[in-house]
């Protein structure tokens, strides 16, 4: 017992580390909590919805009505599974069109009856295959991008795992945009910059070095808003209490945001996002 004790110890030293690539490992680790794992521990009440009224029911996208301290909120979450059969289930959290359609039409019925929203983003990137291009991937992605900003609720969104590209942004264009300490947030993973950049996706942990996608480095240069502290090891490691933790920061946060006049809240909500990737020559 003594010696599992100090290999656990060691295991949880060597994920403290500041390795970036660590921090990736933890990302994809599959006992990861999931979407659904803080969504049942956050919030009360949760009616998930399904169907994008067009195509059909996206597994990789969950969303729906929850009480969060009593009052109605709309959740919406990319979703991994917790095994094998799960994530072929889920996609391994890549979503297709339909759900972005879903996710936008869960988004829109918030803002009709005045909803907060809150995302959960947890995703290697969309889907990239041949039928999701087929009923328009990038439209989809696109039309999030373009809608979310004129959402006239407050909206709130979480990187909990991966943030992939495109497909993580479709939910994450929000008021304050936060990261777990040990998630990611990238333009595309490690593998595919080293693959596009050196030719060679085998040197994906220099990559990740280079690109700057851990919780800390985004703070940094003002691409996310929070960072919220894991538990030591991981959220893994305990669950009970990084959900506590998360509850705790959106019933504080959007007691902030629900004092802002809408249309300033929209004007500071483009105007995040509009300042970023400024440079002076």
């Amino acid at each position: 017992m003594e010696r599992l004790g100090k290999v656990q110890k060691a295991l949880n030293k060597k994920f403290e580390s500041k390795s970036v690539w660590n921090r990736v490992t933890l990302a994809r680790m599959v006992d990861r909590p999931t979407s659904l794992d803080y969504i049942y521990k956050i919030f009360d009440s949760f009616m998930e919805f399904h169907g994008d009224r067009y195509f059909g029911d996206d597994p990789s996208v969950v969303g729906g009505i929850a009480l969060l301290d009593g009052k109605p909120v709309t959740v919406i979450g990319q979703q991994k599974g917790n095994n094998t059969n799960e994530n072929i289930k889920r996609n391994f959290g890549m979503p297709e069109p339909d759900g972005y359609r879903k996710s936008l039409r869960l988004m829109k019925q918030a803002d009709k009856f005045h909803r907060p929203i809150i995302c959960f983003v947890d995703t290697p990137g969309a889907f990239c295959g041949v039928e999701a291009e087929e009923r328009g991937q990038g439209e989809a992605i696109a039309r999030n991008l373009m809608n979310m900003f004129k959402l006239r609720v407050p909206i709130i969104s979480i990187v909990i795992g991966e943030g992939g590209s495109g497909g993580a942004l479709a939910f994450a264009v929000a008021d304050s945009v936060w990261m777990l300490e040990n998630s990611i947030y990238s333009i595309l993973s490690p593998e595919g910059f080293a693959g596009i950049l050196w030719k060679d996706a085998s040197r994906a942990k220099e990559a990740a070095e280079v690109m700057k996608i851990t919780a800390q480095d985004l703070k940094n240069y003002g691409i996310i808003d929070q960072v919220l502290k894991e538990p030591s090891g991981g959220a893994q490691k305990d669950v009970d209490t990084m959900a506590k933790t998360i509850k705790e920061e959106l019933i504080k946060k959007l007691g902030i945001l629900k004092k802002f006049d809408i249309d300033e809240l929209l004007k500071l909500r483009y105007n995040k996002f509009r300042s970023m990737g400024e440079f002076i020559e």
